[in-house]
């Protein structure tokens, strides 16, 4: 869906981005601070959001200075907003609508109120214009900041941000590791606290381009108030509040706010793309468990199911697989194909792997493990 990743030059240093396919308009898509382009498609529950604002334009994101796979850099306003400027100077694009969202709304409205001839129209996605010591109460930014500090890298940041994002320990690592490649605990420690200082509420009235403001109703991180502080202060934005608790309007559930987002953009409702998938649902266990885990011990017995889990793990990564649940002897997970061909490809490659599994046994003691593998049209769980 995307290119390979590309950099542009803002001064000396060396912007990460990538581009989906040509489309009707450029959208920026103003990242979260803390991204890798190289992983951050991968996400899990984000790849509808991807593949439904592709069908309104060419979706152009990018790495920071500072974080990703862009060039170390500290952070400041005029920095950041050159490198949206980098970027569509790269492109060769002559303008562009910017989607900012949650800590990139600051550099998103002074590109906007710099250039505006370059600014289709600027939408705003849990947006803040003020200094996080005007926004906490209860709490420093000193000990916020320590506090983030301390789980980066664990993707639980990712789960308090957005509580009505489907969440599971496979979703966690996900995250955390997208978080690990973004930036090291360090980097977010020094660079956090920078970006918390931006103050751009005197800057809002001299952009001069349609902008909306989107905003959960319910999100304890950014309340609404700050969404419809940006829109009072924007000349003639539209301010639109939806129901949800997340900062990302990115991952489940997006519908509603990219309908939005299309209306805003094209004038027309768009048409979001079913989510329904032919799915497998993968069912693993081991025949006879009991009286041969009794034949050759508690410790051989952990280590084959160990083994066993590994086999099936290890497919699921290959063939893009979903775990489910696990206990005991059984392990239950999902596999998504666009076509019969390629579930028989998977069911075949797990068949196979199975084949071997415990044949360091005899026949007595050796395991037989025995996979079900029924299929059904259902909605999509990895987006």
């Amino acid at each position: 869906m995307f290119s390979e990743t590309r950099y542009a030059l803002n001064g000396d240093l060396r912007v990460a981005y990538r581009t989906s396919h040509e489309g009707e308009r450029d959208i920026v898509f103003v990242a979260p601070p803390f991204t890798n382009c190289e992983v951050f498609p991968e996400l899990p529950y984000i790849q509808g959001w991807l593949e439904a604002m592709t069908s309104l334009g060419r979706l152009i994101y990018f790495d920071q200075p500072g974080t990703g796979v862009s060039d170390p850099a500290t952070p400041t306003l005029e920095l950041r907003a050159d490198s949206i400027t980098a970027v569509l100077d790269d492109l060769g694009s002559g303008e562009a609508v910017l989607v900012a969202i949650d800590g990139t709304f600051p550099e998103s409205a002074l590109f906007a109120a710099t250039y505006p001839s370059r600014t289709t129209a600027l939408v705003v996605l849990e947006g803040y214009a003020d200094p996080l010591f005007e926004r906490t109460e209860g709490s420093t930014p000193e000990g916020l900041t320590a506090v983030a500090t301390a789980t980066w890298g664990t993707g639980e940041i990712a789960h308090l941000a957005n509580p009505d994002m489907p969440w599971n320990e496979e979703i966690r690592a996900s995250w955390a590791r997208h978080e690990r490649l973004a930036a090291s605990p360090g980097i977010f420690a020094h660079m956090r606290p920078l970006l918390d200082d931006m103050d751009v509420r005197a800057l809002l009235p001299t952009v001069r381009v349609p902008t909306l403001v989107l905003h959960h109703t319910d999100d304890a991180m950014i309340p609404p108030k700050f969404g419809r502080d940006i829109a009072d202060r924007i000349p003639g934005a539209k301010y639109v509040e939806l129901p949800g608790r997340n900062v990302f309007h990115f991952v489940e559930p997006w519908r509603q706010s990219f309908q939005e987002i299309a209306q805003f953009l094209t004038g027309q409702q768009a048409d979001v793309a079913d989510d329904r998938v032919l799915a497998t649902v993968l069912f693993t266990d081991i025949v006879d468990s009991t009286r041969r885990a009794a034949q050759i011990g508690d410790r051989d017995w952990r280590a084959l199911l160990d083994a066993h889990d590994a086999i099936i793990r290890s497919q699921l990564a290959r063939f893009r697989g979903r775990e489910v649940n696990t206990s005991g002897d059984w392990l239950s997970a999902q596999l998504i194909s666009s076509g019969r061909k390629c579930l028989c490809t998977r069911w075949q490659r797990l068949r196979e792997e199975h084949s071997t599994f415990g044949s360091s046994h005899d026949t007595e003691t050796r395991p037989a493990p025995r996979l079900t593998l029924p299929q059904c049209s259902r909605k999509r769980a990895m987006r």
